[in-house]
């Protein structure tokens, strides 16, 4: 796959990430956090799976077993994220919310890369990226303050 088009797909997760905050968020106010945090699975558990019945006859769906146990936390991992933004936005806005989500990210990504955790490929921290980190963190306090 180009490099354009990794670029392309990393901003468009990018402007699907920035969305589902605030649309969660508005659901959240109407329903419930909870409730909202059910809605916007089910919704994606369905788009995931018709296409992949549909068009992939299952997949590999029947191999879960042999995903280590630790991996299959990344569905209460999205549970985080839907109830954090429900909550963080209405309070601090749209943009500090990403704005610290995308810091977290950056510092957790730093620290797996660093160590190689969770099979990932071994990155050290260096110099560089210790200042944009410390670059990040300005940023974000300026958008939060």
């Amino acid at each position: 796959m180009s490099t354009a088009v990794l670029i392309l797909l990393g901003l468009l997760g990018g402007v699907a990430v920035g969305l589902q905050g605030p649309l969660s968020s508005l659901m959240s106010s109407k329903i419930g956090i909870m409730e909202s945090i059910f809605i916007v699975h089910l919704g994606g558990a369905i788009l995931a799976f018709v296409p992949l019945l549909l068009f992939w006859g299952g997949g590999n769906l029947g191999e879960w077993r042999s995903v280590p146990w630790y991996a299959l936390g990344a569905g209460a991992m999205g549970l985080v994220v839907i109830g954090a933004v429900s909550i963080t936005i209405p309070r601090l806005g749209v943009a500090p919310t990403v704005t610290l989500i995308v810091v977290a990210q950056l510092i957790i990504g730093a620290v797996l890369d660093q160590f190689g955790w969770l099979g990932v490929h071994v990155r050290p921290i260096d110099t560089t990226r210790i200042l944009g980190m410390l670059t990040l963190f300005l940023g974000t306090w300026l958008m939060v303050k």
